[in-house]
């Protein structure tokens, strides 16, 4: 039975605030976003192209019918226009004007309404829920595809006993590609496992962006924190047994920023920021051009081909050739590329399958878009990255009190921004689904609300008191 003092001046408890059943439902609606982007090749195995495609019109349309009216009656605060990613705007619009130049004028189309798709919904996202919000939905989003993820690794290993295919069609083993299956049944066998986005090396991404999640969560001392560590644990066991390269990489590039910044913040003066800094950046120059060297026998350490899996000279190769042709505006749109279609159907093959990606962000810009694309798409992520580094490194400040603590959670856009730039040199998926999704929700959000708690849509969750800020659930 509780119980409480009746000394008159302490006050009685009260119950703590709980959220909205309205809040409720718009962070579920959240979380079903991150799952249909980050597992948007789960949708498409397990539904089609078709199905994938209506799951993402319906979001889409979810997401008007919820921000439109609230931009309406600019509740709780007016829709902040002046803070939007004008850069990654300007690409969006830039990728619609090459359906007038386009050597595949279907594929532009149909990704573009995919990348407009996303953007609607980053976009809300941004607006509608707090940077709590925000980490709490990706934290839950990870945890439905990393446990789906194990729970159909252990199906099909234990159940099924062989590799399962795309929409659980089943065809004689003869006939069949290895690389089209979805889970290969190498759960128990030492081999890479997939999950259910059928990629292992989109697992291990995953997997890593959820251990910083998780590992933010874990700083802001949320609660259940042991369940955060057993989570954390699941993520990084699927990571290792995904077994990227590239992922090892980014993680490698993640930990560094992150000590730069974690010794940024302990520095007191501007003398000892500028020293860090010097140091930080020779030996990130050193680290570089050693990887950069010693290329050859560090991938075969890590059991991989010096040319990047063929990346090099295969895929790059053809895609520059193919950028020459049109090196200012590109040839058009298209992310990702569309297999089926005749501009790219047997044009890059690799292990038997039809390539639908350049395998580099950058080639994959100026190939579609031209060097236009590229100084825009520069332009975004160099944007995101310099806020990013303030927001992580700077101590929050909105009035004379200069000693307010960091937040662990002003760490997550950094981290995420450098894992994508990181993959971005061996992946095009930075550019595209979950890595654009990324990109509009943290410039958009950092833009409009700079300090977390403070602000615009943060305001009306939180309270103040004195020259403190608590944040109410």
């Amino acid at each position: 039975m509780a119980q409480y003092t009746k000394h008159p001046v302490t006050a009685p408890p009260t119950a703590p605030e709980r959220e909205s059943t309205g809040h409720l439902l718009l962070r579920g609606y959240v979380i079903l976003v991150f799952v249909a982007g980050f597992a948007h090749t789960a949708l498409y195995n397990l539904l089609g192209m078709y199905g994938a495609g209506a799951v993402m019109i319906v979001l889409t349309l979810a997401a008007l019918a919820i921000g439109i009216p609230m931009i309406a009656r600019a509740r709780p605060h007016p829709f902040p226009w002046r803070r939007l990613p004008w850069s990654a705007l300007g690409y969006v619009a830039l990728a619609l004007v090459s359906v007038t130049w386009s050597q595949w004028r279907l594929p532009t189309v149909l990704t573009w309404l995919l990348l407009v798709a996303i953007t609607v919904n980053a976009l809300l996202i941004a607006h509608v829920l707090s940077w709590h919000g925000i980490v709490r939905a990706l934290a839950s989003a990870f945890k439905w595809i990393l446990g789906l993820s194990l729970a159909l690794e252990l199906w099909v290993s234990l159940v099924v006993r062989g590799p399962l295919l795309p929409n659980f069609l089943t065809l004689p083993d003869d006939d069949i590609n290895p690389h089209w299956y979805w889970v290969r049944d190498n759960l128990f066998d030492g081999g890479r496992i997939q999950g259910i986005v059928g990629n292992s090396n989109m697992l291990a991404i995953i997997s890593l962006f959820a251990i910083v999640t998780f590992g933010v969560r874990f700083a802001l001392r949320a609660r259940w924190r042991t369940t955060l560590v057993m989570w954390m644990l699941v993520a990084a066991y699927m990571m290792v047994r995904a077994s990227s390269a590239t992922t090892y990489v980014c993680a490698l590039a993640a930990g560094v920023v992150l000590m730069i910044a974690l010794l940024i913040r302990r520095a007191r003066t501007p003398g000892a920021r500028a020293r860090i800094y010097a140091i930080s950046g020779g030996a990130v120059v050193i680290v570089v051009a050693a990887l950069i060297v010693f290329r050859r026998p560090l991938f075969e350490m890590l059991g991989r081909s010096a040319d990047l899996t063929g990346r090099t000279d295969v895929i790059w190769a053809k895609v520059l050739e193919r950028a020459a042709t049109h090196p200012v505006i590109g040839n058009g749109f298209s992310s990702p590329w569309i297999p089926t279609d005749p501009s790219f159907d047997g044009w890059i093959i690799d292990q038997g399958i039809t390539v639908f990606h350049a395998h580099n962000m950058w080639l994959d810009v100026l190939m579609q878009l031209g060097a236009v694309g590229v100084v825009l798409m520069a332009a975004a992520y160099f944007g995101l990255l310099w806020r990013a580094w303030f927001f992580a490194a700077d101590r929050p400040r909105w009035n004379l009190r200069a000693d307010r603590p960091y937040s662990p959670l002003t760490l997550l856009p950094l981290l995420f921004t450098v894992i994508l730039l990181v993959q971005g040199l061996a992946e095009s998926t930075p550019i595209m689904l979950w890595g654009w999704l990324l990109l509009i929700l943290f410039s958009f959000k950092i833009k409009s609300v700079p300090l977390v708690g403070v602000g615009l849509n943060e305001q009306s969750r939180v309270t103040e008191h004195g020259s403190t800020a608590r944040r109410v659930p």
